[in-house]
């Protein structure tokens, strides 16, 4: 599936028209599908954006039919893939006007935004599958009775601004029928791969399990694009956590997964990793800001030591570690032993490492008409023994204290690098506001 992109024209078209339009055929080949030329002020076919090879003068007098355009327009005009320098005043004055305008400044951002169409185009027929049962009624009821992607309204609006639908089916159905799942299929299974791991094999071949239950599902439905369990509050469903099913099928099929079947935090992941491509997971902010609520709640005894305003530092953790991270993303990766109380002890999970230095944190608010982000640095990583954080990331953000005041979740995507500037992109093609934290 590509994003399709109607060229328009004026009615001053001439040669450079044609030529650009055949240099954008072969540029952006692999990432969008470009339907045939139409003149501006016609009735257009269904597409996912507007693409002009060539911008001129008259544009200023045709504000009438750029009006009725209802699509992102993107200004490609050079034969590098990118916007010409001269039509940056067009391109400001029809923003002026209120349209939609993309005017990439290199090939590399105009292919991203093909590719942010495309799932933007995607979505609309895709499904997120959520193995839960009675959510909230399980473990520490008390906290996953507040979440909001529980609620029917949460379901909703990710149907009407996304298209997305979500799937659910019971955890403890699928449990059962990953415990029956025979000892040597999983063990045929985990010769095929090679990763490192600091368990029993009890625990490896369970794990395994619930990647070949969970891997026929997608098989059944190719629509499924991503799968979240209810792992930690339902976790008395199951013998172990799905922490390596998630790499592996984020490795072998690209699915991506959502801890705690957060559905808020897999749509983030799914827009900005599809579109951008970069190393993402989702991991839980303890802010140094919060003292003790934050202490007590990872078992630990203080913050670790930082250079600088300790208010501007926050330790990410999940599940003991750094979060579910599969090793394509990671410096550091191995398969241990659960951390967590409220897990089975035959349960995993995923000791792994982002790179230091740039990175990016975001997360789409409870609306998905605001994306919350900040660009910062992992600056290292923290150990407690004896604690709920054996290898944590420590985090340094611009602001610490406006940080706490824009939150919209306890969970965030960590991505590697700092993506601000395309994400901003983004954000324009999906009708995103982005909010800086």
């Amino acid at each position: 599936m590509k994003a399709r992109l109607i060229p328009l024209y004026f009615e001053g078209r001439d040669n450079e028209f044609d030529e650009q339009l055949a240099i954008l055929k072969e540029q952006l080949a692999d990432d969008a599908e470009i339907l045939p030329e139409q003149p501006l002020g016609t009735e257009l076919p269904d597409a996912e954006g507007i693409i002009f090879p060539q911008l001129l003068g008259e544009a200023y007098r045709r504000m009438d039919d750029f009006r009725q355009l209802d699509l992102p327009i993107l200004a490609v005009t050079s034969e590098f893939g990118t916007v010409l320098m001269w039509d940056w005043e067009i391109a400001s004055y029809l923003r002026a006007e209120g349209l939609n305008v993309i005017a990439p400044y290199s090939l590399a951002q105009t292919k991203k935004a093909c590719r942010a169409l495309r799932v933007k185009r995607e979505l609309k027929s895709t499904k997120f599958l959520v193995y839960q049962d009675n959510p909230g009624d399980g473990f520490q009821a008390s906290i996953f009775k507040r979440f909001y992607w529980w609620e029917d309204e949460c379901k909703q609006r990710m149907m009407e601004k996304f298209g997305v639908t979500i799937v659910k089916k019971s955890f403890k159905e699928m449990g059962a029928v990953a415990r029956a799942v025979p000892d040597v299929e999983a063990e045929a299974v985990w010769q095929k791969w090679n990763w490192p791991t600091d368990i029993s094999n009890r625990q490896l071949l369970s794990a395994v399990k619930i990647y070949i239950v969970v891997k026929r599902e997608l098989e059944a439905d190719p629509a499924i694009r991503g799968v979240g369990i209810n792992c930690l509050n339902e976790s008395h469903f199951s013998d172990t956590t799905p922490c390596l099913a998630w790499s592996m099928l984020y490795q072998e099929m690209g699915l991506i997964w959502g801890c705690e079947a957060d559905t808020m935090s897999m749509l983030t992941k799914y827009v900005l990793h599809k579109s951008l491509g970069m190393p993402i997971m989702m991991t839980n902010l303890y802010p140094f800001l919060m003292g003790q609520a934050a202490l007590k709640h990872e078992r630990i005894p203080h913050f670790p030591e930082v250079e600088g305003a300790p208010d501007n530092y926050i330790l990410a953790a999940h599940c003991g570690y750094l979060g579910v991270l599969p090793p394509a993303f990671a410096t550091e990766w191995t398969l241990r032993s659960k951390v967590l109380a409220i897990v089975d002890e035959n349960a995993t999970a995923i000791d792994a490492r982002l790179p230091e230095g740039g990175m990016t944190l975001a997360k789409l608010d409870p609306t998905l008409g605001k994306l919350t982000i900040t660009e910062g640095d992992i600056t290292g990583y923290a150990q407690y023994a004896d604690s709920d954080c054996l290898n944590g990331a420590v985090i340094r953000v611009p602001d610490g204290r406006h940080m706490l005041d824009t939150l919209s979740s306890h969970h965030y995507m960590l991505m590697s690098g700092h993506h601000l500037a395309d994400i901003e992109m983004v954000g324009k093609l999906f009708d995103i506001e982005l909010v800086r934290l």
